[in-house]
């Protein structure tokens, strides 16, 4: 693994606006007479083809920003932003027999460019036209102008999730290319994007944004709905296909290609961004009521040669960049595994329900390395863990690249079938003689001995000192706990591997951590 120097820091103000307009109504409603609803222009012909041509075209010539919107709009504060809220009457869709219905977001603040959005039909794209009305707003929204740079800045999606008649939103699509997804009974937490690039450079990075939309109008009863999207920005160009199944988990099918206007060196496939700021290894950091403050607490990796990663985040104090080199992995994804109220006891940001990410890819995808990013943060309104693919040869200019991946979002979204057992905790903690102690507690499973003194314990570490540790079960947990002790020496940082044996064969996942001095 490999460590670089630097600063970086990924704002969420933008999370954060679309988490204030998720809270606005989002029942469905009947429609009434004088209520608008959003209205379609004129049918072209549409098939998905169209999005790969024209992404393949636009990549032949220069990049050229979108229009801004009027500056009235950039200029609206956080407080007037959350006065204006999409009228859930006006959602696409309503009053029919579709599946699924669509509301779409206001155009302003941290969003200044507008994404055109057409509804498809019967192989016909029809345009969304903007429309004021379908939004409602508070006397302490300000007056300002419209024009033919607005449009929609994205999209949210419902179904009847868990009760007939009553369309749940779990999915939105809204700033740059992220997107964000919940399975059934989760809450809002990490992201998606379409791409990432040049994260953590030192030349700054470079964010893609999603700047055309088509939503493919599902059949009666489908569970799946269709969403193309063509990509733009200075580097590439891209056409996405997801295919998405809302429940639990929810089911993103992710088709891609990629051109390439310049070379693409430092290029992120199925970038997952989230937020870590403390839990039980450093919470010595924070004057917090609260035990353990984040969206995800580790990275899981299900590497190309069948071993099974796990590497509890951080929040260090200088930027960390780690890479887990690989050959076609099986799968890797930001997981939330502390899922109790009293992991986090907190009312109202509900860390304990925030969903998991995990990526399968499609097809092979070769060699390169799993990179984790990890950014210094004071806040928890911070997005600064980024975790993504990156692979080992460069997207040369005039090339495209295709990929295809599917993202599971919910409580557990990783795959069950021959996984060893997880950890399920990360603690650590001075000892009053030196030195640092470290205790994992990994799940119960039916084929832990009863006798957990016949568990093989291997432990190493980079730098300075370690014991073989010790093997006991926790009666709160029902599995094993291996605890070690630390010694640093003259280090200044370390890493560690750590995993329980039984017979010679794996029991548990891989534990991987690095510790840094403070």
């Amino acid at each position: 693994m490999e460590t670089e120097g630097g600063a970086l820091m990924l704002r969420r103000e933008f999370l954060s606006a679309i988490a204030a307009l998720a809270a606005a109504p989002s029942a469905s409603w009947a429609q009434e007479a004088d209520v608008p609803g959003l209205q379609l222009g004129d049918a072209t012909s549409f098939s998905a083809s169209d999005v790969i041509e024209r992404a393949r075209e636009m990549a032949r010539r220069d990049y050229k920003a979108r229009p801004l919107i009027p500056e009235a709009w950039q200029n609206l504060t956080y407080d007037q932003y959350r006065k204006i809220w999409f009228d859930a009457r006006n959602a696409l869709w309503e009053n029919t027999d579709a599946p699924q219905r669509v509301d779409v977001f206001p155009p302003g603040l941290y969003y200044p460019q507008a994404v055109r959005t057409y509804v498809v039909e019967d192989g016909q794209a029809r345009p969304m036209q903007f429309d004021l009305g379908v939004f409602d707003t508070t006397d302490k929204f300000p007056n300002v102008p419209t024009d033919d740079t607005l449009g929609y800045s994205g999209l949210r999606m419902r179904a009847e999730l868990r009760q007939p008649g009553i369309f749940e939103e779990y999915a939105v699509f809204q700033g740059a290319s992220y997107f964000r997804g919940i399975g059934s009974d989760n809450v809002y937490g990490l992201s998606a994007r379409g791409l990432a690039l040049k994260t953590g450079d030192q030349m700054g990075e470079e964010f893609p944004d999603f700047t055309h939309f088509w939503l493919e109008r599902p059949k009666t009863g489908a569970p799946t709905i269709i969403l193309h999207a063509l990509l733009d920005s200075p580097s590439c160009t891209g056409a996405y296909r997801f295919a998405i199944t809302p429940g639990q988990p929810l089911a993103m099918e992710v088709e891609a290609e990629i051109f390439a206007r310049n070379t693409l060196t430092h290029v992120g496939i199925a970038p997952l961004t989230s937020m870590f700021l403390f839990d039980d290894t450093d919470r010595q950091r924070f004057n917090d009521f609260r035990p353990a403050v984040h969206d995800s607490d580790g990275l899981m990796i299900h590497n190309g040669a069948g071993e099974v990663i796990w590497r509890p985040l951080a929040n260090p104090t200088s930027l960390q960049i780690s890479s887990f080199s690989d050959m076609n992995p099986r799968g890797f994804g930001l997981m939330q595994r502390a899922r109790s109220f009293g992991d986090f006891n907190d009312l109202e940001a509900l860390y304990h329900r925030r969903p998991g990410l995990w990526v399968t890819p499609g097809e092979g995808w070769g060699r390169g390395h799993v990179q984790l990013i990890e950014i210094p943060a004071d806040l928890e309104i911070y997005d600064n863990i980024v975790a993504f693919w990156r692979p080992s040869a460069d997207i040369e200019a005039g090339t495209s690249h295709r990929m295809t991946y599917r993202l599971d979002w919910g409580s557990d979204p990783a795959p069950k079938a021959a996984m060893p057992l997880r950890v399920i905790n990360t603690a650590a903690g001075g000892r009053p003689e030196g030195g640092r102690i470290f205790a994992l507690d990994f799940e119960n499973a039916a084929h832990v001995p009863q006798d957990v003194s016949k568990i093989e314990r291997l432990v190493r570490s980079s730098a300075g000192e370690v014991t073989e540790g010790i093997v006991q079960r926790n009666p709160a947990t029902g599995g094993p706990r291996l605890a070690f002790t630390f010694k640093p020496g003259d280090a200044r940082w370390a890493e560690f591997r750590a995993q329980l044996r039984l017979d010679g064969e794996a029991l548990s996942e891989v534990w991987l951590y690095r510790w840094t001095k403070t």
